[in-house]
């Protein structure tokens, strides 16, 4: 019998990526990603040691085109134009596998692309002008913005498909402002409202 072909981590991170892209986070299983592979389950353990290591591979494969991105795009002009083109990578990485959001959030602090993308964000705030209480709220305010935002676009939307509303449809004449307020935002292009919002939590920084 021929000995089977030697894997690369990058192989098993872009299996369970494959995995998470069709059928869901809940689908990802080291069973799930050998079966991606043509592989017994036991023979990942030779490259991977467990479910988190094989998460914080997926997460540094998915958001591996910040990285890519940053280093071959200029850089934006001024300290302003440097976070939001910050910021909209991040959205365009985990939009483009939406399902990472959650692994992404719980494992940002081990990761590579995120580290060096929040390095990136304290940076620009140092140049904004921000002292180093002012950068760590900032940093954290803007990180927050990012995470909710995804997590408006991709997993709400995708929760409210499946599950029917308990509280019943949003009357405008109970709820005026919210009703238009969430009309406005319905017709406006994802990308545009991100980037109107982050310019807000910006112009809130004191980041002109």
């Amino acid at each position: 019998m021929p000995r089977p072909r030697s894997l690369t981590t990058r192989q098993i991170a872009a299996a369970a990526l494959a995995v998470i892209d069709r059928d869901g986070l809940p689908a990802l299983s080291m069973r799930t990603v050998a079966a991606e592979l043509d592989r017994r389950t036991m023979a990942l353990y030779r490259y991977v040691e467990d479910r988190e290591e094989l998460e914080c591979l997926v997460v540094d494969l998915a958001l591996g085109p910040v990285l890519d991105r940053a280093a071959r795009e200029p850089a934006a002009p001024s300290p302003r134009a440097r976070l939001l083109a910050l910021l909209d990578l991040m959205r365009e990485a985990v939009g483009a596998h939406p399902g990472v959001l959650p692994l992404a959030v719980r494992h940002h602090g081990g990761c590579l692309p995120a580290l060096r993308w929040r390095e990136w964000l304290l940076e620009a705030l140092a140049d904004a002008g921000l002292d180093a209480p002012r950068r760590a709220a900032a940093l954290h305010a803007l990180v927050a913005y990012v995470i909710g935002e995804l997590e408006l676009e991709h997993q709400a939307a995708a929760a409210a498909d499946s599950a029917a509303d308990p509280g019943g449809p949003l009357v405008p004449e109970t709820f005026p402002l919210l009703s238009a307020a969430l009309a406005a935002r319905d017709a406006t292009d994802p990308a545009r409202a991100f980037t109107d919002g982050a310019r807000t939590v910006l112009d809130g920084l004191g980041i002109r």
